[in-house]
């Protein structure tokens, strides 16, 4: 694994967009500060898929990378993982700045603090830069406050993933003002279907399925899936049991290949473990841009 920690000013020397035939491995070293980035081993001299992932509140990306063993699995089947740190510093870690909803501190972000979506797509560029990248196959998934930041994405810019799958932290936009266990539909219109599948745990007390946990996010898993499949133009809601522990709830007559789904695993807690990596990358393969 190459763990990254250089400064702002170390960046670029590279163009923003611009794909090179093969992967420059030493480019890899100019991705921006305290993003920390495994590369698959061995890894291939042609461009890869890369799967951003990103932490929960006052966490770290280093810590992310570690818990979630998403290294392990690019290694199995070949992809980039870069799991970042928020742009806003909270406790022992970092926080996402997600616009107009307060952190875990009661805080709104300010206009002072990093805008985390223009950070991630800058990001983005680079590494396509490098010749490492498949800019068609760039994926986002992240664990709770790392989950509502891989929403937020999908969100306002679209395009710029082929799939993502947040983790007990799946939204659709912010809460209503009026009525914050409804979905605000003025704050998520993606410009383009975006296929999704989450995960979550029925046992989950921070951000519980049905709604409530914090005052900010008050709506339920269902109104948020519910969003996103009328937003991918799905029409067929269905249910199925995936295992004893296991079952998934979506919508199916989607265009072309745009799942929207969240699978739920019994029991299961506000962590990484409601994941199966193999589910998640198999589900983010089968979708490009």
């Amino acid at each position: 694994m190459r763990t990254l920690g250089f400064p702002a000013f170390f960046i670029p020397f590279l163009v923003a967009g611009v794909a090179h035939a093969d992967c420059r491995v030493s480019a890899i070293d100019a991705v921006p500060e305290r993003a920390q980035l495994h590369l698959p081993v061995p890894a291939p001299a042609a461009a890869m898929p890369l799967v951003l992932l990103f932490h929960g509140s006052t966490g770290t990306g280093t810590e992310m990378l570690q818990e979630s063993r998403l290294a392990e699995t690019a290694d199995r089947h070949g992809f980039i993982v870069v799991a970042p740190d928020g742009g806003i510093r909270s406790g022992r870690g970092y926080v996402w700045n997600i616009p107009g909803v307060p952190t875990v501190t009661g805080a709104l972000p300010t206009k002072r603090d990093r805008n985390d979506v223009a950070y991630v797509s800058g990001l983005i560029d680079r590494l396509v830069a490098t010749g490492c990248v498949d800019r068609r196959r760039v994926y986002a998934t992240g664990l709770s406050g790392g989950g509502r930041m891989t929403s937020l994405l999908g969100c306002v810019v679209p395009r710029r993933f082929a799939a993502i799958a947040p983790v007990v932290g799946l939204r659709a936009g912010r809460p209503r003002k009026s009525d914050p266990k409804q979905a605000d539909a003025k704050t998520c219109r993606p410009d383009a279907p975006l296929p999704v599948l989450a995960f979550s745990g029925d046992a989950d007390t921070t951000n519980p399925i049905q709604g409530g946990g914090a005052s900010y996010w008050q709506y339920s898993q269902a109104i948020a899936l519910q969003r996103w499949a009328a937003l991918n133009h799905c029409s067929e809601p269905y249910a199925r049991n995936i295992s004893a522990t296991v079952y998934e709830q979506g919508y199916a007559r989607c265009p072309g290949t745009t799942k929207t789904a969240v699978r739920v695993t019994r029991g299961g807690q506000h962590s990484w473990s409601v994941v199966d990596n193999e589910a998640l990358w198999t589900f983010l393969a089968q979708h490009s841009r």
